[in-house]
């Protein structure tokens, strides 16, 4: 096989003569140069200069490389060879929506080690959805580490990080679905990132006896367990996993909090047909859109659920076992415990049977974090389809429109770790924390409960483990209601904000209607959307409410052991937090709604002046209108006179026609007036002409004076008599009259005339 590295060299020792001198200095340095850090550790380093530049003077700006980018580029070079880490599924946000990437916990802690040792600058910021953004910059320390860094380290990252056969640097970029690598060119490739892996297990349900009301124990799939270690395969990349951390007898519990009430219980009872005398079978959320026919097709990847107990409006146990599709080869046993009450707190519990060859015991933490990914993101399959349509838009609303994403807590136990250490050599900084973190998320502090029992704490969740993990599931079952609660809250809390910028852009829309002929429609469309919005939150906030009402703290237990969990949960003071938690998201509502009344009256003042402009251009439009009228009137009326006229003007030229060449003149008795008064007196006809066109001009004139007289002393009258008619006389009154117009509508099989 081809050593990348001198492939890498061979590559840029023919570019050399063609680079510039700030390309020359990407790969300047010593080749056998010793920085005191390990080959990753130099890698990373070089990898994060190459996306970043400090400024040089005040008219140029810093770039910095976001944290999720850098973990995209370490998972590549994972991919590629270049960085010898493990690298584990870890659901994250990416611009709102919650996407399962590959992320590598020991190429985190390397980079936690650089910023320690400060050759890595860091850079916190917030985005638009008020979720904080960690960028890196390499120091000016790390740039003289950089200095010494040998040659054949920064020829293989140069080889990666680049467009191939260029100098062409590789950017990330996310459309939507997938992470792109992409040059100025316009060369791209698609990152594996987002897909997730898969192994093949077995599991049982599980459901802590502390949430059992009677009825039948879960079934087991143990029988089963040589399954997917006979014909099951796994798809993960990675060829080398590093397994550092195992567990024995492994039980894991996934919770959330869903808005529920007592009739909403009730409800899901009736859809799992509950309180039928055949209780359970498949479910789907597939809505019947033609209830009233013969059939219905749908995918065969439906979820079997067996109802174990139930109260009527207070809770609900059932087993669900998920028939979805895997890749080829997969196999996988997928059945779960779900537990949902009144309060809300959703339980999704699953015994680990057996992954891959492993049988019961020995799993791994790398394994362990591909199942997690199946029980979340099923999870939320199998309780969107017997929740409400009503709680699926209370979902939608607060996680944006990404609700089968949504993130949720991770309970482990298992009876035995390997290796056993207390909880200070857990958290060393390095490979255990690296492990723990692939299931927990980031760890916070990790606790000796006794000398066999530990407990981890994460971000994402917690880590039990020791033979007596399973006593204390009332304490652990009691701690999942309250951070379920308080991870929802968390999550509601920013949609507040979401929904505040909403309605400053909304303020912005309705500022432009005077301008805008379109924005009143959009801004009554938005005023829409956002008053509905705030009542479901309203109506969410009194669920938390109810929710904190009905939780109780579980008192402390009597032995030393349950005392101490007891403590490093601090169980007695969580309530009392979320209470005042919630009395402060109410102050945040209450100023919502006030904005949002202050828009609506917004709203309704510039609808206003709209109709008043309208009313004003209506009046001005009218005005013309009649100008118009009375100038067509004059028109109409001077049209007739001029008819009159024209008619005359024909009858005597008609006249003329039939006389020929005599006229009046020709007669004896006006012949020698003629001749001694008009022809001797040149002016004297045209006198007698002038004299007659004014007589005539003034009797029409006059005539048309009279007649607009006449049409402006009309009055018109409507009269409305609200009275019961004869319609069979009216229909003889028509009848009698000369339609002059008539029109039709037509309303489904009526006809209107």
């Amino acid at each position: 096989m081809t050593d990348p590295a001198k492939v890498a060299a061979a590559f840029f020792a023919n570019e050399r003569p063609h680079s510039t001198d700030s390309e020359e200095s990407l790969i300047q340095g010593s080749v056998d140069g010793d920085t005191g850090l390990t080959d990753n550790q130099n890698r990373l380093l070089y990898l994060i200069d190459l996306h970043t530049t400090k400024a040089t003077d005040r008219e140029s700006s810093d770039r910095w490389v976001r944290k999720q980018a850098l973990s995209v580029l370490i998972y590549e070079g994972i991919i590629s060879g270049i960085f010898d880490y493990d690298y584990a599924p870890q659901s994250s946000l990416v611009e709102n929506r919650r996407v399962w990437i590959n992320v590598s916990q020991e190429g985190q802690s390397d980079i936690e080690l650089l910023r320690e040792e400060e050759l890595v600058n860091a850079l916190l910021v917030s985005s638009k959805s008020y979720k904080p953004v960690v960028l890196y910059q390499v120091s000016d320390k790390g740039k003289e580490i950089l200095a010494q860094m040998s040659r054949n380290d920064k020829e293989i990252v140069n080889n990666f990080a680049h467009k191939p056969s260029t100098r062409e640097l590789l950017r990330t970029s996310w459309d939507g679905e997938s992470f792109w690598l992409q040059s100025s060119s316009g060369y791209r490739k698609r990152s594996t990132n987002t897909d997730t892996e898969d192994v093949s297990y077995v599991s049982s349900a599980y459901i802590p006896q502390c949430l059992r009301y009677g009825g039948r124990p879960t079934l087991s799939n143990a029988h089963r367990a040589q399954e997917c270690g006979q014909a099951g395969i796994d798809n993960i990349r990675d060829n080398d996993l590093e397994e550092i951390i195992t567990l024995n007898s492994v039980s894991m519990i996934v919770a959330e909090y869903i808005p529920f009430g007592a009739n909403q219980i009730l409800q899901l009872n009736n859809n799992v047909g509950s309180t039928e005398r055949v209780q359970g079978g498949f479910i789907s959320n597939i809505i019947d859109g033609d209830s009233s026919g013969t059939a219905l097709e749908l995918s065969p990847e439906l979820t079997s659920v067996e109802i174990l107990d139930y109260t009527q409006t207070n809770h609900i146990n059932f087993e669900a076992e998920i028939r979805f599709r895997e890749d080829p080869g997969v196999v996988q046993v997928e059945t779960f415990g779900v537990s949902l009450n009144a309060e809300g707190t959703c339980f999704y519990g699953m015994q680990v049977e057996a992954v891959m060859s492993r049988v019961k015991d020995n799993i791994s933490l790398d394994h362990l974090s591909r199942i997690l990914v199946d029980v979340q993101q099923d999870s939320s399959s199998i309780v969107d389809s017997v929740i409400s349509q009503y709680q699926r838009d209370l979902l939608e609303l607060v996680f944006i429109g990404d609700a089968p994403n949504r993130n949720k807590i991770n309970l482990i136990i298992a009876n035995e770790i390997t290796p056993h250490l207390t909880a200070g050599e857990y958290m060393d900084k390095g490979e255990y924390e690296n492990e723990f973190k692939q299931v927990i998320g980031d760890t916070k502090a990790a606790y000796d409960i006794t000398e066999q029992d530990s407990l981890i704490f994460g971000s994402q969740g917690l880590l039990v483990c020791g033979p007596h993990a399973r006593i204390y599931e009332p304490l652990l079952c009691a701690y999942l209601q309250f951070t379920t609660l308080d991870l929802f809250l968390q999550n509601f809390f920013s949609r507040i904000w979401i929904l505040n910028d909403d309605l400053k852009a909304s303020n912005e829309v309705v500022a432009a209607i005077e301008y805008d002929p379109s924005a009143l429609g959009r801004s009554r469309n938005r005023l829409s959307m956002l008053s509905n919005e705030i009542i479901l939150l309203d109506q969410i906030l009194g669920y938390l409410n109810e929710a904190l009402e009905m939780m109780e703290i579980p008192p402390e237990p009597p032995e030393q052991a349950g005392r101490s969990l007891y403590q490093r949960l601090e169980i007695s003071g969580m309530r009392e937090q979320l209470i005042r938690r919630v009395n402060d998201v109410k102050k945040n509502m209450t100023a919502s709604q006030r904005n949002l009344d202050l828009l609506r009256e917004r709203v309704e003042v510039e609808t206003n002046n709209k109709s008043a402009q309208m009313t004003l251009e209506l009046e001005k439009n009218t005005k013309q209108l009649c100008a118009l009228q009375v100038a067509n009137g004059d028109a109409v009326r001077s049209l007739k006179v001029l008819q009159t006229i024209f008619a005359g003007m024909i009858a005597f030229d008609f006249l003329d026609r039939i006389t020929g060449d005599w006229t009046v003149v020709d007669s004896a008795w006006l012949s020698e007036f003629f001749e001694t008064v008009i022809k001797e007196n040149v002016l004297l006809w045209f006198a007698v002409s002038m004299i007659a066109w004014v007589l005539a001009a003034f009797a029409v004139s006059k005539r048309m004076f009279l007649l607009n007289w006449r049409s402006r002393g009309t009055t018109k009258l409507h009269i409305t008599i609200n009275r019961n008619i004869d319609t069979g006389k009216l229909r003889e009154l028509i009848q009698e009259k000369e339609k002059t117009i008539e029109e039709r509508r037509y309303e489904g099989k009526r006809q209107l005339v």
